[in-house]
């Protein structure tokens, strides 16, 4: 059974299978990889972070904001979308493409993060501080044994994040009519539930990408996986953050 995530798949890793002993792909290096590519991040991030808040310092309203940084946000998840791609596609480019990545996500991020941040005070720190506690506690977990990425564990997130995936396709169709699903976007009870879902789904597949990366460090694969591999937690992590920011956002609505 292969992991929901998009990114991780049985056909990739084996086809990267190295039958010496030498070289390989380990854990750590995994590890190490996923510091680097979250190091980049957090660079694009602070960087656009602070051109949304220079703009802000000098008067401008959250709108205008968005209309000054738009094209960094905008660029930045496109570029990013598209070099995910090519990264499924050629994961021996991994080492390239996904520190390309990591940045362009940390731009879309930061900027989304900083506007989020003007109108609803704290709470980028509350939504980054979630995300790390969800991925320290769900990694204990994992190790610990006490959650095993089971065949019918897989099998229940692969068909909730395909539900979310065909969901949000919808959604992105309808837009182009001026159409929209109002449970994903309102903040009532409906969508907060919706949400809630949602970051709950994103984070168990954190639990099936480490029990799929430890199975595959075992088998000898490639050493150039590693950089897949933390290409993958990457994508697992910011749609996580995306997920746990919008749910914040809806929360502060209803107070």
């Amino acid at each position: 059974m292969e992991t929901s995530n998009p990114v991780l798949k049985e056909n990739t890793f084996a086809q990267a299978r190295n039958f010496e002993s030498t070289d390989s792909m380990t854990i750590q290096g995994v590890v190490n990889k996923t510091f680097i590519l979250f190091g980049i991040f957090l660079a694009g991030a602070a960087w656009m972070w602070s051109q949304v808040m220079q703009s802000a310092v000098a008067g401008d309203k959250s709108g205008s904001v968005l209309i000054a940084v738009g094209p960094y946000i905008g660029g930045g998840a496109l570029v990013g979308f598209l070099v995910a791609m090519v990264t499924c596609f050629k994961a021996e480019w991994a080492k390239v493409t996904a520190p390309i990545y990591a940045l362009c996500e940390g731009l879309a991020l930061g900027g989304i993060s900083a506007i989020m941040e003007i109108r609803y005070p704290g709470i980028a720190i509350q939504a980054v501080a979630l995300t790390t506690a969800a991925l320290f506690s769900l990694l204990t977990l994992y190790s610990t044994g006490i959650i095993k990425a089971t065949e019918r564990f897989k099998s229940v997130i692969f068909i909730a994040t395909m539900a979310i995936a065909v969901t949000y396709f919808v959604e992105f169709i309808l837009g182009f009519f001026h159409r929209y699903i109002p449970v994903i976007n309102t903040s009532s009870m409906g969508g907060i539930i919706f949400s809630l879902v949602v970051v709950g789904v994103a984070a168990l597949n954190l639990i099936i990408d480490f029990d799929f990366i430890e199975q595959n460090a075992n088998r000898q694969t490639a050493k150039y996986m590693e950089w897949y591999a933390a290409f993958s937690l990457m994508v697992t992590l910011v749609w996580l953050y995306m997920e746990i920011l919008r749910l914040l956002g809806k929360l502060r609505d209803r107070r």
